[in-house]
């Protein structure tokens, strides 16, 4: 079955971007020491990437806003078996601010760096497979 090319060109560009937060986190694992404030940033820039490339494969309008759970209940709108991994995914919503400043918070251990990005690529993998296979970035 043929897909609107507009659509799977929209969707696709959000899951392009969601692959290079991805990409992004995964380099600055290797920094010594590790980028670990970075990491988890993009970790939720990835995560809300493919909530928001989802949302757009299925003409789901929303806010431009970097909180997690709401965008994740737009998301399990649609498929509420996603609910159980968008639920642990809001905790990542902070990391789109909290260490963004000078003075603010301490940047996260590497292990919270890792579970951060395992989250999110876990998020990425999960809406990537619940679309057709020309959307993959």
């Amino acid at each position: 079955m043929s897909h609107d090319p507009a659509r799977v060109a929209e969707t696709k560009s959000w899951f392009v971007k969601a692959a290079s937060d991805l990409r992004a986190a995964t380099h600055e694992l290797t920094a010594v020491p590790p980028l670990t404030d970075d990491i988890v940033f993009h970790a939720q820039q990835a995560a809300e990437k493919a909530m928001k490339g989802y949302l757009s494969w299925h003409d789901q309008p929303f806010r431009r806003t970097h909180d997690l759970a709401e965008v994740g209940c737009l998301c399990t709108a649609i498929d509420a078996t996603l609910e159980p991994l968008l639920r642990r995914a809001e905790s990542l919503t902070v990391y789109a601010w909290a260490f963004r400043y000078p003075g603010d918070a301490e940047a996260p251990s590497v292990e919270e760096s890792q579970a951060a990005l395992a989250v999110a690529r876990e998020v990425v993998d999960s809406f990537l497979a619940r679309l057709p296979a020309d959307i993959g970035a």
